[in-house]
């Protein structure tokens, strides 16, 4: 799968905030509906029915309730760090997320390049946080605009 950066309106996020998007489908984490990994506990593959564009992406949802609540709050459900693996970013290096290997910590969403590095997180996640959005900026400069 290829990807694509674009950057997410101020409004809503920071002006350096960037998303991973599939560059040919212009789908955000790969189509997977951002609201169901909290009210379902799990990724839940969106509808092309209920899609949503949003910061330069398209988001997919698994119903009407799920896109509204998005929409009223894209701050809270999209992933943290765009969709990058915040291991990654706490080492200042930009690596696209796995829908399939994620985690909720302090309310947010992070998406983990593979299960090795969702372990090195639920070990420590307030330290890999910390440092992450420490390198964020960093990290952010390095992406293409």
């Amino acid at each position: 799968m290829a990807f694509a950066l674009l950057a997410a309106p101020g409004r809503l996020a920071a002006v350096t905030e960037r998303i991973v998007v599939d560059r040919y489908s212009g789908l955000a984490i790969s189509g997977y509906d951002p609201v169901a990994f909290y009210t379902d506990r799990m990724p839940r593959p969106g509808s092309p029915d209920l899609e949503l564009r949003y910061g330069g992406a398209i988001w997919r949802f698994v119903n009407i309730g799920n896109r509204e609540a998005f929409a009223a709050r894209p701050d809270v459900y999209m992933p943290q760090f765009g969709g990058y693996d915040p291991v990654g970013v706490a080492h200042g290096v930009a690596v696209p997320g796995n829908p399939s290997v994620w985690s909720i910590s302090g309310a947010r969403l992070f998406l983990f390049y593979d299960r090795r590095r969702l372990q090195a997180f639920t070990a420590d996640p307030q330290r890999i946080i910390a440092a992450a959005n420490r390198r964020w900026p960093e990290v952010v400069r390095t992406l293409s605009p």
